[in-house]
């Protein structure tokens, strides 16, 4: 009589364990991963504000040496790196508006 009470007891246990407990709804799910690029910059785009300075320097000591040789080179050449440092870094639009697609 113990031993039919015990696994009756058992039984109800192991039945109602497996009736109760929480059901899950992970099927096979599949993980769709979406990897975003970066747009990759050109030179012009990495090294824009240098390369404007480097110009005007380049411009402003070309005019200076046809004016006035060796000391109007240097002379131009300091002017042109002003002049274009005033306006790649206060001057020009920053706040550009691109397209979207």
């Amino acid at each position: 009589m113990k031993r039919v009470l015990s696994i009756l007891l058992l039984s109800v246990l192991i039945f109602g364990a497996f009736t109760f407990a929480p059901t899950s709804n992970t099927f096979a799910q599949t993980t769709v991963r979406t990897r975003y690029h970066r747009h990759r910059r050109t030179f012009w785009q990495k090294h824009r504000d240098k390369l404007t300075v480097a110009g005007t320097t380049l411009g402003g000591a070309a005019i200076g040496g046809l004016a006035a040789g060796k000391k109007g080179a240097a002379v131009g050449s300091l002017a042109g790196a002003g002049s274009g440092a005033l306006y790649t870094y206060k001057i020009r639009k920053r706040h550009r508006h691109y397209r979207r697609y």
